[in-house]
Formats: structure tokens, C-alpha cells, sequence
């Protein structure tokens, strides 16, 4: 049954008729107007959805002047499993809002006036990937390490429809609702953007990655051995330490090994042994560097996660508590330099790449008006423009200090410096000095779009009820101090964060939107092609979407990679840095803070 709108919908929603499966059976779309009452319902079979989201946004187009055109907004449940099907089919969507990840934020958001039906609907939580207790707070200082994962959530019509009116509820009556919907907006585009780049898939060089194996490791072993290059180096550790039988892939084993040579380290992590000058040390570190190639990115990765001349990681957005992205598969946050070169582009394309230079102290100059700070990166790299304001004496000096400011560091060379960046930069330094005695006391921080902090779970609230109790031991104390410094550096982190990973959602958003609005490329032969040049072919591999146009293939927090046409190169750069200046335009208005891009474009991916 099918019944048209009356008027172009503002948003249309997007379910499984209820009682059947995800895979294979009818969807429904429910039309939507801008005070969100139905104006129409269609029902067709899931084969029909990609023609029929295909002629709704291609009638659309001519009216859509971009995020604030006339374009309706898909409303899915969740990005990630509604998009790879219609990017498949050569479908892409200008604008969608995800359930799931506006759920995550709306449960939390300090901005949201009544959030309890939101929080009620638990069937759409979904905890983020090191969402570990925040007891633990220091552990999300790792924040590259954070795996992922994709939960399920439901995708029937009815479910969605409900769960729209909810979020709709929490939006209208939350005390900035502007900010709201505009964080919201990017974290949805987000969640494009990363269905997006998995479909296209980052330009990989096989052979290249086995040569660059090869040579720092040895030749590919048979099975499951290890390269000729690891077996060395293990030898010569085994020498250095007189045991020829040890274990290098057994901490307990190695760890005893090592003190019996004299190496008295609690563990075998590199920063332990660099503690120790025994000829032992630098063999075994050069091993363990070997073994984490081999085991994160060595062959059975390359088997495993390139295909076709494609490397298709999975990202999932917001897959950290303060925004930045998390990856459930391929390791798309954790690619090694040495790797780089691996990432090229097709013949007759270019890959451009871009990343911010010191965004989350930019960030927080922006969002703590603090126009000292602004002014001293303000056209330039922000550290060398601590040094010319007589903050510190080198550039060195200047990222220990703005970093232990954004990390709580208060010992050592960043303890000692950071009563500078007090002193010269008194609102950056008191935003996050609030953030971080908010954290002290079990409070909650938000970001500048309104991204908040988990609060302080049980166990952390147990430690401090035992070292308010009569009886507490020093003990007692001890801990509860320490887990309430560690909540504080967590907040302090949070707020710079979170902040700085908005702008790079609305920078990935814009970008996205810029790319877009190219021309996709003509094929030709190497006789026409100007200046005897060569030809431009499609990028087959990147999917039916993508292969004649400029995409995103690559993101990492502050870094962006585009693949496109040799020809469209130069316009592919400019998109990005215009994105990069709509960005904080759009979060910070007429603030004085710039965020300068490092740009290049070539054949391969290569940073310094």
C-alpha cells in the first residue's frame, strides 16, 4: 500500500515492516512535515529501495542549496547497516539523521531539559567502544586504542517512528536546542561518511606493503612462522641475555629472563626497558617492534582487510565517549608510518591529503574566548607562536606545556611549565581547570555543541564514600584521591576533546557536501588527453558512487585523505581548506582562531 505526500516531507523514515527480518523483506518510508506529522507512507520491497531513494534525491537535487536546502532527511536507524546496500546499488544519501547515534547523545546531553523517555528507550543504547567505568578514566587517555563495535539496534518502521518522536521531544525542549541539532547534524553526516569511506576503500599498494614487509621484516614465512629478520633479532636478544631458550612472545617467561640478567624492570613494556642500558635492551625492543607490525598489520592483514586494490576498515562514529571516531575492524586508527607509502592512488589520480596543525589547542582557544592564545597561533603554527610571545624558550617546551594544560600533568617538565600557560592564558587555562575540579568533585562536562561526559560510576562513588567514613584508613583516602584526580584529568581532557572532534565532524561534513557538488570525470584515451598526458580512467575499485568523482577515503581525528582525479586535484585541496574554514565558522562564528592546514597532493600518501 502506497499513498503520496502531499508537499515535499521534511523528513522521511525509514523501517522494516514490522514482523519480518533485516534481509529481504518490504520497508516502509513514512513522510514527515516540519512540525512532524505524516503526510504520507509508502510500502515497497527492499529490492525497490535504492531506485526509489535514487529518484527521490534525484528530484530533489535541483531545490537542495545543501544542509539548510529544501532536500528531505532520511531518518534511519542506523547509518551502518541502511547505507552499504544503496552505496552498493550506486545510491548515496545528501542527508540523513541516525537514531542510534542521536540516541547516545541525547541520553546524556546536559543540554537535554527532560531525557527521561529518551533514557527510557534502552533497546536504542549503545555504549561506546572504551566506555570503560569511569573509575577508569585515565585508561581513555588511549583513546587509538579503542577497537569498537556496531550494536544492534531496531530498524523496524514502528521502532524508528517511535524513537523519532522521542528525540524530537528532547531537541524542542532543550535549553539550546541550536547547538543540539547542529552536533547531532554532524554526527550524522559522520555516520555517512564512514558507510561511505568503507565502500570506497583507501587505495592500497599490495605489492608495496609486501615489499616494505619484506624488507624490514624478512621474506613472507611459510604458515604461520616468523620472517627470517625477527628470528635474528630474537637470537641476538637470546645471546645478549645467555638464555638460548627464551620465550620473547611470553611476558612472564621474558620478564624472568630479564632479571635473571640483571635487568631489574617490573614489566616488558618499552618504557621499562629503555630504563636499562644492558646489551639486551635495544635487540628485544627492535623485536617487539617487528612482532607488532607483523601481528597488526603483516600479511594475514593484508589477506585479511585489501581487496581489489581497496584497504575497507570499520569505522564506528562517536565510537569513543568524547566523539573521536573508534575503529571494530582493520585498524583504520592505528595504520604505522612505515606503512604510508602503501596508500596510492589509481593511475590518473592523485590522493590530497590534509591535517590540522594543533587542533584541540585551537579548539580550546576558541571555545574559551581566550584571544591571547588565539593571536599566538593565529596564520602560524601555534607552538613556535608561544616561543616569539616569550611564553617558553623552545617549541618543544611549548607542546610539553599546552599538552600537559589539556591533560592534567602536573610533575615533571609539563608540571613546571604549565603555571606559564596560567599566567599567559588565564580563560583557556580556567575552562579547563574548571572541567577538571568538576571531574574532582564527580560532576559531568560538556563539550561547546553540548557532548557530555559519562558521570563517575559506583566504583569510583564506593572509594569516595569509603574516605568520607569515620574510620577511614589513609588508605581510604589514598585511593579516593587518586580516583578523583583521575576523573578530573578525564573532564579536563574531555571538554578540548570532544570540542576539537566536533570541528572535525563539521569539517568532514562540509568536505563531504563540497566533494559531492564536482563533476564526476569523462573517460579518455591517451591520445586526447591534454599534454599528452595519461588517461583518466574510472576508479572502479572505489564503487559505482565514487569511481568518477572526488571521495573521501581516509580519517583520523585531525587528518583527512580525498582520492581524486589528477584533474580535479587542485579543486579537491581548495574544498578542503574551505571546509576547514566553514568549520570554525560554523562552531565559533567570528572568533579569531584559524585552524591551518599541512596540504599535499600526490601519487602516494607519505607523511614526514
Amino acid at each position: 500500500m502506497t499513498s503520496a505526500p502531499a508537499q515535499r516531507p521534511a523528513a522521511c523514515v525509514l523501517g522494516t515492516v514490522p514482523g519480518t527480518k533485516f534481509e529481504g523483506q518490504r520497508i516502509g518510508i513514512v513522510d514527515l512535515d516540519s512540525a512532524g506529522q505524516e503526510i504520507g507512507r509508502i510500502d515497497l520491497a527492499e529490492a525497490d529501495l535504492p531506485e526509489f531513494v535514487r529518484d527521490r534525491e534525484d528530484r530533489a537535487g535541483g531545490d537542495s542549496s545543501g544542509p539548510g536546502g529544501a532536500r528531505s532527511r532520511w531518518v534511519l536507524s542506523d547509518t551502518a547497516k541502511w547505507c552499504p546496500p544503496l552505496l552498493a546499488a550506486g545510491v548515496s544519501l545528501e542527508r540523513c539523521h541516525d537514531l542510534r547515534l542521536a540516541h547516545a547523545i541525547l541520553a546524556r546531553s546536559e543540554l537535554v531539559t527532560a531525557p527521561e523517555a529518551v533514557r527510557a528507550a534502552s533497546e536504542w543504547d549503545a555504549a561506546p567502544a572504551d566506555a570503560a567505568a569511569p573509575e577508569q578514566a585515565a585508561a581513555l587517555f588511549d583513546l587509538d586504542a579503542g577497537r569498537g563495535f556496531i550494536p544492534q539496534v531496531p530498524h523496524d518502521l514502528v521502532a524508528a517512528l517511535a524513537e523519532h518522536v522521542r528525540q524530537t521531544a528532547a531537541i524542542e525542549t532543550a535549553s539550546d536546542p541550536g547547538r543540539l541539532r547542529l552536533l547531532l547534524a554532524a554526527e550524522s553526516a559522520g555516520g555517512l561518511v564512514a558507510a561511505e569511506m568503507r565502500a570506497a576503500g583507501v587505495p592500497w599498494d599490495e605489492a608495496e606493503h609486501d615489499r616494505i614487509l619484506t624488507e624490514l621484516l624478512g621474506p613472507r614465512p611459510i604458515r604461520d612462522g616468523k620472517p627470517q629478520k625477527m628470528l635474528s633479532k630474537a637470537e641476538d636478544v637470546r645471546a645478549a641475555l645467555e638464555d638460548p631458550r627464551v620465550n620473547l612472545d611470553s611476558p612472564n617467561r621474558l620478564l624472568a629472563s630479564l632479571r635473571n640478567a640483571g635487568i631489574n624492570v617490573a614489566s616488558t613494556s618499552k618504557w621499562e626497558l629503555q630504563t636499562s642500558e644492558h646489551p639486551a635492551v635495544a635487540p628485544l625492543l627492535e623485536y617487539k617492534k617487528m612482532a607488532r607490525l607483523l601481528s597488526a598489520n603483516g600479511w594475514h592483514w593484508l589477506d585479511e582487510w585489501v581487496d581489489d586494490g581497496r584497504y575497507r576498515p570499520v569505522y564506528v562514529p562517536g565510537g569513543v565517549v568524547t566523539g573521536r571516531w573508534a575503529a571494530s575492524g582493520g585498524g583504520a586508527l592505528q595504520i604505522p608510518r612505515q606503512l604510508r607509502p602503501a596508500l596510492r592512488a589509481d593511475e590518473g589520480w592523485r590522493l590530497v591529503s590534509a591535517d590540522v596543525a594543533q587542533l584541540e589547542p585551537r579548539a580550546l582557544a576558541a571555545m574559551s574566548g581566550d584571544r591571547a592564545m588565539a593571536e599566538a597561533g593565529f596564520g602560524r603554527d601555534l607552538y613556535s607562536g608561544l616561543v616569539d610571545a616569550g611564553v617558553v624558550a623552545t617549541r618543544q617546551e611549548a607542546k610539553i606545556a599546552v599538552l600537559g594544560a589539556m591533560y592534567g600533568s602536573t610533575t615533571g617538565e609539563a608540571g613546571a611549565l604549565v603555571p606559564r600557560l596560567r599566567q599567559n592564558f588565564p580563560a583557556a587555562m580556567h575552562l579547563v581547570d574548571s572541567a577538571a575540579e568538576a571531574g574532582r568533585q564527580g560532576g559531568v562536562v560538556s563539550t561547546w555543541l553540548g557532548r557530555t561526559s559519562p558521570p563517575p560510576g559506583e566504583g569510583w562513588q564506593r572509594l569516595q564514600r569509603a574516605a568520607n567514613r569515620f574510620d577511614a584508613t589513609g588508605a581510604d583516602e589514598q585511593r579516593a584521591r587518586r580516583a578523583a584526580g583521575d576523573q578530573g584529568r578525564f573532564t579536563r581532557n574531555f571538554v578540548v576533546q570532544g570540542t576539537a572532534a566536533e570541528w572535525a565532524l563539521a569539517w568532514l561534513a562540509d568536505l563531504r557536501l563540497r566533494l559531492a557538488r564536482l563533476p564526476e570525470i569523462e573517460e579518455t584515451s591517451e591520445a586526447a588527453a591534454p599534454n599528452g598526458g595519461k588517461d583518466t580512467s574510472p576508479a572502479a575499485a572505489s564503487g559505482p558512487v565514487f569511481s568518477r568523482r572526488a571521495h573521501l577515503v581516509f580519517f583520523l581525528h585531525d587528518e583527512v585523505i580525498v582520492h581524486a582525479p589528477t584533474e580535479q586535484a587542485e579543486e579537491a585541496a581548495e574544498a578542503i581548506r574551505a571546509a576547514a574554514a566553514s568549520a570554525g565558522r560554523l562552531l565559533f562564528g567570528d572568533a579569531p582562531v584559524d585552524f591551518p592546514l599541512d596540504l599535499s597532493i600526490g601519487e602516494r600518501a607519505i607523511k614526514d
